[in-house]
């Protein structure tokens, strides 16, 4: 027979055990909840330039998981037709690399478009050039440089975060990406407040101040940390994005390369 004082040990351990489990979920929800945009994923997680899934955001660097995938070898998954998607221009990213931030040409008080054109539709982008001018500066040089003709959209995020994320001329449609950037990296802006909404445009990255090519589309409201760079707003092709989400990813998970194969066919920003 169970003695009271066993009985309350008893209840005691399993109040703890739940406690325990409680706090376990939470955490497993607030790491889900902040990993965001890693510019990298491998075979299963993208691997490009920012560092988003490695430091609990959209990064562009993921050696841990290329490293995993890698000593996990898998067969190649079946990529399906979607849509609204064709073949892309032919080409390929020219890969240029700078030694240092551009120098600032822009007009800080003057309206600039990024017209993102893929193969799966246009996307316009109103870029916020008074209150991310380094960034903006940044893309209007690497547009005006090609840099980011051709080059894939190589991530793609389906639960908790929901975000698109490109910008990575070494990342292909179905192998990891490598370094994922234009040589040179900038500090970050307009963190203060802010938000990710459906239409926001931000940067990728592995940390302050790193800064480089990646950056991520939101296509439905997503909840991060006030740790990536809003640089722009989508003002035409949001229903492209969303169409491109809805296909799902091409390993069959919440996060991974896009079934789509999302294609720059060209990236150009003008101003006015």
């Amino acid at each position: 027979m169970v003695s009271s004082e066993q009985r309350r040990r008893q209840l005691a351990r399993e109040k703890y055990e739940r406690q325990m489990q409680r706090r376990a979920e939470a955490a497993a929800a607030r790491r889900r909840r902040n990993t965001i945009l890693g510019a990298s994923l491998a075979v299963v997680v993208l691997a490009g330039g920012g560092t988003l899934f490695a430091t609990g955001a959209f990064s562009s660097d993921d050696k841990d998981k290329s490293a995993s995938a890698a000593a996990s070898p898998q067969a190649a998954p079946t990529r399906k037709p979607v849509e609204g998607c064709a073949a892309p221009a032919p080409g390929s990213p020219n890969g240029k690399q700078f030694k240092a931030e551009p120098a600032m040409s822009i007009d800080q008080n003057a309206s600039y478009t990024m017209a993102l054109d893929t193969n799966c539709g246009k996307v316009t982008v109103a870029l916020d050039a008074a209150k991310a001018p380094h960034t903006v500066n940044s893309f209007n040089f690497l547009a005006g440089e090609q840099y980011f003709d051709h080059t894939k959209c190589h991530r793609l995020t389906t639960d908790g975060i929901f975000v698109l994320q490109c910008g990575d001329p070494t990342a292909s449609a179905t192998v990891p990406g490598g370094t994922g950037n234009p040589g040179y990296k900038f500090a970050d802006e307009n963190l203060t407040g802010a938000t990710y909404p459906a239409g926001t445009v931000a940067m990728a990255n592995s940390g302050p101040g790193t800064n480089g090519s990646q950056f991520f589309l939101v296509y439905k409201d997503t909840q991060l940390p006030p740790n990536y760079t809003p640089f722009g707003k989508i003002t035409g092709g949001l229903d492209v994005v969303q169409k491109i989400a809805a296909a799902g990813t091409l390993e069959g998970g919440s996060d991974g390369h896009p079934m789509a194969d999302v294609t720059f066919n060209s990236v150009t920003v003008s101003k006015g």
